[in-house]
């Protein structure tokens, strides 16, 4: 059984006469009826009542016509849905982030792009640190991420690094290197002037460039750095900083944390200077339609913010 015989059943139904049904079909009447006795054979039993005048449904054939038409409609819908999964607006997508780059404005405002372009696409959103992620995409479990400095660049794996962004050192409120800053201001100070402090900073496996870029740029300043607690993600940084353990860096998208016990300050004479890149992460083959739609838009977002 072919769907065209069922599509033939359908007219013929419809018309209850071969001829004009074979005139709707663009064919002859002799290879339609042919075909209807085909599919009769098949199914046992007669669908038609052949009379002078036309055709009649017999009740198997009226019954059976019912389930042609599902038949029909369901290939129909999924023909449909394939169509829009093909051009990546139907299906699901994994996307993993890590806590800092998630704070910055442009990560959710990529998903919000993506959710109202593509709302038939199933977003399964999925926390973890960059090597978690990198990892993750690599074994497929993953489909797209957002991190910071790469931890690793496996073959088969693209990295989009989207931009940069100024790192802020965080001071307890309160601390001596405040006192002669002048109010309203962001604070600036010294990288040289942190000589002495207890820092706290993210795990080196967690966000490694960031990290190796600090103790390049603390050594290069006469110092190696005290490093008081290593933490697995920047917003305990943030917490322990606020708690008096100690001073930490972080991305400037961070700066609305703990506002009422820390003060983020810009840091002067780092070399190299200290950033914070936001990196997307992806496969670089086999990509759904899906995926290179969430590519192009956050390709796309991320030029009109730098516009802004």
């Amino acid at each position: 059984m072919e769907l065209r015989h069922l599509r033939y059943f359908l007219v013929v139904a419809e018309e209850q006469h071969f001829t004009r049904a074979a005139e709707r079909l663009e064919m002859q009447q002799p290879p339609l009826s042919h075909q209807i006795r085909m599919l009769e054979k098949e199914l046992g039993f007669d669908l038609f009542r052949r009379h002078p005048k036309g055709a009649e449904l017999t009740a198997g054939g009226a019954a059976f016509l019912q389930e042609a038409k599902a038949i029909l409609r369901s290939v129909e819908l999924a023909a449909a849905k394939a169509a829009r999964a093909a051009q990546g607006f139907e299906g699901t997508i994994v996307i993993g982030f890590t806590s800092s780059a998630a704070a910055h404005p442009l990560i959710p405002g990529i998903i919000r792009a993506y959710r109202d372009a593509y709302p038939g696409v199933h977003l399964d959103l999925r926390e973890g640190n960059a090597a978690e992620l990198t990892e993750e995409i690599e074994e497929g479990k993953v489909n797209l991420g957002f991190l910071r400095a790469p931890v690793s660049q496996p073959r088969g794996i693209g990295f989009v690094q989207l931009l940069d962004e100024e790192m802020l050192l965080i001071l307890p409120m309160g601390h001596a290197l405040l006192e002669k800053q002048q109010k309203g201001d962001m604070p600036t100070v010294s990288l040289r002037a942190l000589a002495d402090e207890q820092f706290i900073l993210v795990r080196r496996h967690g966000a490694p460039g960031m990290y190796s870029n600090l103790i390049e740029a603390c050594e290069n300043a006469g110092f190696t750095p005290h490093i008081a607690s290593e933490v697995e993600r920047m917003l305990t940084n943030i917490s322990l900083v606020a708690a008096g353990g100690g001073i930490s860096v972080v991305p400037a998208s961070m700066k609305d944390f703990h506002r009422d016990s820390v003060v983020y300050c810009r840091i002067r004479d780092a070399k190299p200077a200290l950033v914070a890149p936001i990196t997307l992460v992806s496969r670089t083959a086999s990509i759904s339609p899906a995926e290179k739609n969430f590519l192009d838009l956050a390709k796309k977002i991320t030029r009109q913010h730098k516009k802004n």
